[in-house]
């Protein structure tokens, strides 16, 4: 490969267009993670309305860290410590059951529980 070549790809989030660097090959990879950003987004959205796109992105990554976390605790109980296809199934689980302890989530627009 080239010394230099960079991929790129393009996302859209609330409207706007944004421009990403990324390794070359990687930006299918970089699409999907943005398309579920996206998705989260656009789920606060029609939930809370448009609060503003800082309070919504912030939300969205912490919804997502929140499924970041649970999947982690998951690994941990089922014994796995490193990144392979079982961590990986149980990421994928986390988010298609949005195993998300409601409990952390924000509740209002403001942020509140």
């Amino acid at each position: 490969m080239p010394v230099g070549v960079m991929g790129q790809a393009s996302v859209i989030l609330n409207g706007r267009s944004y421009r990403f660097n990324c390794e070359d090959g990687e930006e299918a990879r970089l699409k999907e993670l943005a398309a579920y950003v996206k998705g989260r987004v656009d789920a606060l959205t029609r939930e809370f309305g448009n609060v503003g796109e800082e309070r919504l992105v912030l939300m969205a990554a912490i919804l997502i860290t929140a499924e970041l976390w649970d999947a982690r605790a998951t690994n941990e109980k089922a014994g796995v410590t490193s990144r392979g296809k079982d961590a990986d199934a149980a990421v994928k689980d986390a988010q298609r059951s949005g195993r998300v302890d409601l409990a952390r989530r924000p509740r209002t627009a403001s942020g509140d529980a």
